[in-house]
């Protein structure tokens, strides 16, 4: 074990020992510890593996040791030092909050979480100035956050406030029994009016900072439903059947109908080469209109983790989406 890596992410620390029981059906360590030790995640479970703090009947073990009656599990638990992340007062447009979770409608051009090239001015530098504790469940920069949104997609998120709500949170996203509705404008009618996308998605090997549906990989699904034809584009319905990043703007890109005004994936001025001159004049009068992408996040339900109620949550068509799609409207 590198013991600078260790000082790098904790500091003090807590020993648990615990001794598989007889009968024990076998399983992966991580699934076990999670149900053992209180207020833990598996990604925070799979770190202390990878550090060597934990150890099967005095041994290094890895993330896929599998237990058996009778070992010895001994888990050192450090307590998560505090984010450097600094607070910010920075509005935030909250829908919903109670001691365990809240849900804000997050404003395009707003990242995350912070990162290479976005080192503050995030949601968690917001969230963190708002609530007094955020969950650690994520990492030291990621305090709450249970999923994410692109930071030029505006919409619906939701954030634990302690590490239990994160924990079940994050199951229910695992499981897919959170639903997720977004609607875009996409470029062109589609055909058919409602459909199912389901491929292999993985990085691009062109570019790294970019998606890419795929020959094998992970396995994504998004769903879409026609609500609206206007001059050039369409407003769409999309469900996700699973969370990968870009999702929509891959799988809307891969079938020739990029997400409008999306700079990543084909959704500005690659579109105007096939056009006679009176649609490309249009095509230019809406990108002028709109600089992000048109993607919302405007339906999100879960269930209540803490009281088990079912949550519902509507967002609002933002200003420049629905400015773009009263003008389209006017032209049709």
């Amino acid at each position: 074990m590198n013991s600078s890596q260790v000082n790098d992410l904790f500091q003090e620390s807590q020993q648990i020992e615990i001794v598989v029981p007889a009968q024990k059906v076998p399983e992966r360590i991580d699934k076990f510890l999670i149900r053992e030790i209180a207020n833990i995640s598996r990604t925070r479970l799979q770190q202390l593996i990878g550090l060597e703090l934990v150890l099967v009947d005095g041994k290094v073990i890895k993330p896929s040791h599998t237990v058996l009656t009778g070992e010895k599990i001994a888990v050192t638990l450090p307590r998560l030092q505090k984010t450097e992340v600094a607070p910010q007062n920075i509005p935030l447009n909250i829908l919903y909050e109670d001691e365990f979770l809240l849900v804000v409608n997050k404003p395009a051009g707003m990242v995350v979480h912070p990162a290479i090239g976005n080192p503050d001015r995030t949601l968690v530098n917001a969230l963190l100035f708002h609530c007094t504790d955020l969950s650690g469940i994520n990492g030291e920069i990621r305090p709450g956050i249970v999923h994410r949104l692109d930071k030029d997609t505006s919409g619906l998120l939701v954030a634990a406030k302690n590490d239990v709500t994160h924990r079940k949170l994050s199951a229910q996203f695992s499981d897919r029994t959170v639903s997720r509705n977004y609607i875009a404008l996409v470029w062109g009618h589609l055909s058919p009016k409602t459909a199912t996308i389901e491929t292999f998605y993985g990085r691009s090997s062109r570019n790294r900072k970019k998606m890419s549906v795929l020959n094998e990989g992970k396995w994504a699904v998004t769903s879409y439903a026609v609500l609206e034809e206007l001059p050039l584009l369409s407003l769409i319905r999309l469900k996700l059947g699973t969370g990968r990043t870009h999702q929509i703007r891959v799988h809307m890109a891969h079938i020739g109908h990029p997400v409008f005004s999306d700079y990543a994936y084909g959704g500005r001025n690659r579109r105007l080469g096939s056009l006679n001159v009176k649609d490309r004049e249009l095509a230019a009068r809406y990108l002028e209109m709109l600089q992000r992408q048109a993607l919302h996040a405007q339906t999100l339900e879960f269930v209540h983790p803490a009281t088990g109620e079912k949550m519902n949550f509507t967002s609002p068509v933002p200003d420049d989406i629905q400015s773009l799609l009263e003008f389209a409207r006017s032209r049709g």
